[in-house]
């Protein structure tokens, strides 16, 4: 049907394609073998270089609308960078032509609304390139679900795991990219090579979605994923997760697996075989048909036949992507975890990540993701000389009331003695070292219950949290890292810059902590604590260190627990023993003068006290640095004095 005159149309049905070179390419192979059957005929193509193509010449031009115009295509093909759909689709639709749209449809929520009210405008369809969603494997495959066969489902797993050269990520501006030139792209192995597994899964199920968990990882040095992994949960539906990798040796096919009491079915989507094990023993395995997604849009065009993958069927599938959009920054593998090939030139060729295809296996066995699986590059881990010393856990699942933050611990001695403790009886928001604040604009970032003056501690609804962004900087002698400080009501109060390495300080090591808070708020920023509010000596906020409490003959220098708390000398120290009669010794090296805040008697821990007696107001960044030296053995005075003597000297450098 002609939507300019309502006439209907025969014939061949002109086509135009957007993006010709990459994935194009394919699609100009599937329109040279559909217009050899007479189904279609390759009108134009838009793209920004021109195209040679067999068989003469033919109208190019790098603006759609005008193409569109010229040819009187009643299809666009929009096969370009994943940023530009929505301007595409939108241009093609306005312009009287139905679109087949490239996975995945959009960069984000927004622009996946900005192509749905084109469609609606127009009454023109948009078809999305989903494959897999063509095969009569997955109906095949929701009626055993649907239908009781396979019993009640405990979830969905999907696997995938290829190999890609490091070539992979440089073939275009926008390849291993979240954004470019201030645009959303959202590339990455799950939203793009790997968007089939998401989507087909998604296929499979009914039900919105109610939350989405994502683990995004990159061994090559890109900025998007390439090795991730993703649980949804389904409003009354199963769980899926899927895990996927590029950093494979070889190709193995990807594939879904349908967990149900009854019986286990495994859907090959590449090939479209569905494998069903029943609880029995038997095995039943089809394969099914796929209908082109081109051919199925034609024929909705000329025979109203159902659309296969309109766009209203990707709603969840963009809902993922977002998801993926809005997580953390990836994290960057340590080359420790990886075999890397390199050219006779010395150029990397290839990352590749051992037994990652066994991996992606077991997380769609077990619904698990990476770091519930163990996997050993999903922790951040400081090392000194190859010796692990801390682990940093950066995305606590910790209560509310504990002001979840991101902590280091264990943090342990070259011996491997552990000299952090997390989530004590006594005090069970004291996580291992970090930084806290009981009271930042009037939110509670230490954990536990407020301070309230002349009614003492109470338990109010005011607990923030830090929620990490992003690792600017990620190696095994330290990192730097962004975060968000989030009060009640997720109202932002300020974006933290935290840079923490792990030094070698003779035959001991050192933790060097830097934080800088900035005021987001607009208006000068109140640091308060306990005793600005009525409680003397309990000024603590900023950094702080939970030592273990199982420790005994507890001893702090250069003076006993009373001399040294409120004091503003540059060091303070403190020594422990074990039960199993080992001898730790902490030295704490200030930048500054702040307070210090110690406790020795009560429970082991030392920090700063930004806010000793008197609210500290912030206008700006407030910078604070702490070196903390980890010795194994029972330091006297001196030896302490001396260690901090040389630290000390690493500060002014």
């Amino acid at each position: 049907m002609d939507v300019r005159t309502g006439v209907p149309r025969t014939g061949p049905v002109r086509v135009v394609l957007a993006g010709a070179h990459g994935h194009g390419r394919h699609h100009l192979d599937d329109l040279r073998r559909l217009a050899a059957t007479g189904l279609v005929e390759l009108a134009g193509i838009c793209d920004v270089r021109p195209v040679e193509v067999a068989g003469g010449p033919l109208p190019q031009s790098p603006d759609l609308g005008e193409l569109i115009a010229g040819t009187g295509a009643e299809v666009t093909i929009v096969c370009t960078p994943i940023h530009t759909h929505a301007d595409l689709a939108v241009t093609a639709l306005r312009a009287g032509s139905h679109v087949l749209l490239e996975k995945p449809p959009a960069a984000g929520p927004r622009a996946h609304a900005r192509i749905a009210a084109a469609v609606a405008e127009t009454g023109l369809a948009c078809q999305v390139g989903f494959q897999s969603l063509g095969s009569a494997a997955v109906p095949a495959l929701r009626e055993l679900i649907a239908g009781g066969a396979l019993g009640r489902i405990r979830g969905i797993g999907g696997a995938g795991a290829w190999e890609r050269p490091s070539s992979y990520f440089t073939r275009s501006s926008w390849a291993g990219r979240r954004r470019l030139d201030g645009a959303d792209v959202v590339d990455g192995a799950l939203t793009n090579p790997f968007a089939h597994a998401v989507a087909t899964a998604l296929a499979l199920v009914d039900g919105p979605v109610e939350a989405i968990e994502t683990e995004l990882y990159h061994a090559h040095p890109i900025e998007a994923d390439d090795t991730s992994c993703l649980r949804v949960r389904i409003a009354g539906g199963p769980v899926i997760t899927i895990a996927v990798s590029l950093c494979a040796t070889g190709r193995s096919e990807p594939y879904l697996v349908v967990h149900g009491e009854a019986g286990r079915a495994t859907l090959t989507y590449t090939l479209d075989e569905l494998r069903v094990e029943w609880a029995d023993g038997s095995v039943e395995t089809t394969v099914h048909e796929r209908t082109g997604l081109l051919e199925n849009l034609i024929a909705h065009i000329r025979t109203g036949a159902g659309l296969l993958v309109p766009l209203s069927r990707t709603e969840t599938f963009t809902q993922v992507l977002d998801a993926v959009r809005l997580a953390p920054e990836p994290l960057p593998i340590a080359e420790r975890h990886q075999v890397v090939e390199r050219d006779e030139a010395g150029e990397v060729t290839h990352r590749f990540l051992p037994g990652i295809a066994e991996l992606t296996a077991r997380s769609a066995r077990e619904l698990a993701l990476y770091s519930e699986l163990g996997a050993p590059w999903t922790n951040v881990e400081l090392r000194v000389a190859g010796t692990p010393v801390a682990a940093y856990e950066w995305r606590p699942d910790l209560p509310v009331t504990d002001s979840p933050r991101p902590y280091l611990h264990p943090v342990r001695t070259l011996g491997g003695l552990t000299v952090t403790q997390v989530r004590p009886g006594d005090h069970v928001h004291h996580l291992g070292a970090g930084v806290a604040i009981s009271d930042l604009g009037g939110a509670n970032f230490w954990g536990g219950r407020t301070h309230v003056r002349d009614r003492g501690p109470v338990w109010l609804a005011d607990h923030g949290r830090q929620r990490h962004v992003a690792f600017t900087r990620l190696a095994d002698d330290g990192f730097t890292e962004e975060l968000e400080w989030i009060g009640p009501g997720e109202r932002l109060i300020a974006r933290e810059r935290r840079t923490v390495a792990a030094r070698p300080v003779g035959d001991v090591w050192a933790l060097d902590l830097t934080f800088a808070l900035t005021n987001l708020t607009g208006s000068p920023l109140e640091v308060n604590s306990s005793a600005t509010k009525g409680r003397p000596g309990a000024g603590y906020g900023g950094f702080f260190w939970r030592a273990p409490g199982t420790s005994t003959g507890r001893v702090t220098f250069p003076g006993d627990e009373e001399s040294v708390h409120g004091s503003r000398g540059p060091w303070v120290a403190m020594s422990g023993t074990e039960p199993d009669g080992r001898d730790w010794t902490l030295v704490f090296v200030q930048a500054g003068d702040d307070p210090w805040f110690v406790r020795m008697a009560e429970y082991p821990g030392v920090g700063q006290a930004l806010a000793w007696d008197r609210p500290l107001v912030v206008e700006g960044t407030l910078t604070r640095r702490i070196v903390t030296v980890v010795a194994d053995g029972r330091l006297g005075g001196s030896s302490a004095a001396a260690l901090a003597a040389t630290v000390e000297e690493i500060i002014v450098k």
